[in-house]
């Protein structure tokens, strides 16, 4: 008995041992295969062949003559051309089906690139050079060929990348400390150390979360734990991701969807790539989090899933190409990773690759805790951009990047059919006429260091079921003394925008410009009956009817006397963003532009134009007329009806009420936003929200019999008075702001 216990416990512990040695065996494999995984990755990168002869001929022994060097200020420090240069040309001298595989010349120039950078060891005023940009690329070039450089240059090497350090500054919650960590987790594959690596993949999975954005309580005015500095970026404080699918990177609280929000949400897809049917696979909760972000925030931030809005970008619509197509390498990535949502994912690889040109899906989705609208059609996208009392209007323009976006966030609205309407039309744009803003006109903007301004109203928000949505702004702007009520109601075919209330004591003319697009062929209008087509230039229009271009037609209720410019706007890149890289050549480009003139210290001054996209010949003016009845526009009360779907859309600033219809009165008992879907007179479903973020109910009354309840509401019938009145439970937390829906 003795011998056989014995025995047993020896096999116990040979079979231990063996466990551990396999497990050892089969970590380093996983390592080694998702280290392969980045190097494949990295020498596949498509290089530019002449480019990188030009690189190569230019090389003066130690360096780039070209670059600047000695400017290391936050608007310079094109040294990081050196160190993309080095990764260039390690691509080229690794990847087996270029020319230049294993040559000689390229590891003579590649030793002593790294050895003048090493020598100098360039720190940039702009931290993220230091912390994020060098790093990034001198691990990579570690990962491609660091075992053939001399032990001096990797050890100093290793000096430079440390500083991606996930314990420093640098490293906040959400965009950045993604990005430090992954440049960590490359280095410590370089190095073999298979226990910090552990730790660090851990973090980053654990990054895929939501966060709670503070100003949704107190607005970002609330300083009580914000000192300011990299002492308090280790805090979250609402930096990351939503619990409405945008993205805050700072604790401004602006929309960074389409910037941070993209490169945070493509660092974990490549983690996530990278460590697939590995021991370090990310958890299916993980995944279905990345996917949902994926889609339901940056795609739908998106003109059909593959042109970024151009709305939803801050300062960088000044850099050349910033509203070009994405690709299909995060998509096909994710569809390797898993099969959830595969369906909607393949949709999106299919639009990019343009195998269809239209999306199937359609959407309106309203991201309330960054003011952010998108709507989104088969043959149309369109979005408003607010910002209120909970977060700031605009990114600062960070390294003179965006110096003119003052009024970039003031209900931006631009109308999309193709994709490409506002490609790098940045330069020349005239930035006191936003597509969709109320603006004073004044001789120039302030200086760009007043652009980031905290909203100061509490009643901005969105009411959609999905599908449709209406949109309310009080909205008073920071930059000078105007108020105004806008509102925008998004149908099938067609939006309608109103303004009402429109007031300032300057004395300055205030536009509402409709847009400002590239000019793309004819721009023709309707005046007292006649169709014209216009001419180039400036161009002022009395009674007009309708404005035709580029596919959409503008049509107005109302008559209003609009101004018109369709002719070549000049500007400069230097003339919005003061980066040493910026070329100040004019530009010159074909621009169309109309806009409502309110006059001078306007009082009450209001709009109304619906927007609706298709061939002229394809639209009939007068049914859009019969279809689209605006009920009230008010500075108290803005809504419209839509005959054909049978919805009505409200938006009340105040408690009030309003006749639907001869046999139809609602009344709203507090501010708020409702949508109703009406068959005949009998109301199938209510929308609801609150713009103030401020009631956990809400009740609004109707004259019509309706004496039911469901979860989260009930309603109570008057016999007395005929009135049956909805009690509806609101959202809280992170979730104020956001729609309600219930059927009857």
């Amino acid at each position: 008995m003795y011998y056989k216990l014995l025995i047993s416990k020896k096999s116990f512990w040979f079979l231990l041992f063996f466990i551990s040695l396999t497990s050892v065996f089969s970590q380093g494999n996983d390592l080694t295969l998702i280290k392969n995984r980045i190097y494949l990755n990295l020498i596949n990168k498509e290089i530019n062949l002449n480019n990188l002869e030009k690189v190569i001929k230019e090389f003066d022994g130690e360096k780039w003559p070209n670059i600047k060097y000695e400017d290391v200020s936050r608007e310079g420090f094109d040294n990081r051309i050196h160190t993309s240069n080095m990764v260039e040309l390690a691509i080229a001298f690794k990847n087996p089906k270029s020319k230049y595989h294993n040559k000689k010349r390229l590891k003579e120039i590649l030793d002593k690139a790294l050895g003048f950078w090493c020598t100098n060891d360039f720190i940039g005023d702009n931290w993220w050079n230091n912390q994020i940009g060098t790093p990034t690329d001198l691990v990579h070039l570690m990962l491609l060929m660091g075992n053939e450089f001399s032990e001096k240059l990797v050890e100093k090497s290793q000096e430079i990348i440390s500083r991606a350090n996930i314990n420093k500054g640098g490293a906040r919650p959400g965009g950045d400390r993604i990005k430090i960590s992954s440049i960590a987790a490359k280095n410590q594959l370089f190095l073999n150390n298979n226990l910090e690596f552990d730790k660090i993949i851990d973090i980053i999975e654990n990054e895929i979360k939501f966060v709670e954005w503070t100003g949704r309580e107190y607005g970002y005015t609330h300083s009580k734990n914000n000192i300011g500095g990299f002492n308090e970026f280790s805090q979250a404080k609402g930096r990351g991701l939503q619990y409405d699918n945008s993205f805050h990177h700072r604790t401004d609280g602006v929309n960074n969807t389409l910037s941070y929000g993209l490169n945070y949400s493509l660092a974990f897809i490549e983690w996530g790539y990278y460590s697939r049917n590995t021991k370090y696979t990310f958890s299916k909760e993980k995944i279905n989090l990345l996917t949902d972000y994926y889609l339901d925030g940056v795609c739908k931030t998106a003109v059909y899933g593959k042109f970024p809005d151009f709305a939803a970008k801050n300062r960088s619509v000044s850099r050349k190409g910033s509203v070009k197509p994405y690709t299909t390498d995060a998509v096909e990535r994710l569809l390797q990773i898993s099969n959830y949502r595969a369906k909607e994912l393949k949709e999106i690889m299919d639009l990019r690759n343009n195998t269809i040109q239209k999306p199937t899906v359609s959407h309106a989705t309203f991201y309330w805790n960054s003011e952010h609208f998108s709507f989104q059609r088969p043959n149309f996208f369109s979005s408003v951009r607010m910002y209120s009392s909970r977060n700031m209007n605009m990114e600062s323009p960070y390294n003179s990047e965006g110096i003119l976006n003052h009024h970039r966030g003031d209900g931006a609205n631009h109308i999309i059919t193709k994709g490409d309407e506002y490609y790098d039309i940045s330069p020349v744009y005239d930035y006191m006429k936003i597509p969709g803003a109320t603006i004073v006109q004044k001789e120039k903007l302030p200086n760009h260091n007043t652009i980031k301004k905290i909203g100061t109203m509490d009643f901005v928000g969105a009411v959609t079921d999905g599908k449709y949505g209406v949109v309310g702004f009080d909205f008073k702007s920071p930059h000078d003394p105007l108020v105004a009520r806008k509102s925008w109601f998004f149908f099938e075919e067609e939006y309608v925008c109103l303004g009402a209330g429109i007031s300032t004591k300057m004395k300055n003319e205030v536009n509402t410009t409709l847009n400002q697009s590239l000019l793309r062929g004819e721009v023709v209008v309707s005046a007292e009956g006649k169709i014209k087509t216009l001419k180039s230039g400036e161009q002022t229009l009395s009674d007009i009817d309708w404005i035709h271009h580029d596919n959409i037609t503008y049509l107005f209720p109302k008559h209003h006397t609009i101004f018109i410019k369709n002719d070549i706007a000049k500007g400069s890149w230097w003339r919005i963003s003061k980066q040493i890289s910026s070329s100040k050549d004019t530009v010159e480009l074909a621009v169309f532009k109309t806009w409502i003139n309110h006059g001078e210290s306007p009082s009450d001054a209001s709009y109304e134009y619906i927007v609706k996209p298709g061939a002229l010949n394809k639209i009939d003016k007068q049914k859009t007329f019969n279809n689209i009845q605006i009920l009230s526009n008010t500075p108290y009360l803005q809504a419209v009806k839509n005959t054909n779907l049978g919805i009505i859309q409200m938006v009340f600033y105040k408690a009030g009420e309003i006749k639907i219809s001869k046999a139809l009165k609602f009344k709203c008992h507090a501010p708020g936003i409702v949508m109703l879907k009406m068959n005949k007179n009998t109301i199938k479903e209510v929308s609801v929200s609150d713009p103030n973020r401020e009631l956990t109910q809400i009740s609004f009354s109707i004259n019509h019999k309706i004496n039911t309840e469901g979860k989260g509401f009930k309603t109570l019938w008057n016999e007395e008075n005929s009135l049956s009145t909805f009690l509806v439970a609101l959202p809280e937390g992170s979730f104020q702001g956001s729609t309600v829906k219930i059927k009857l």
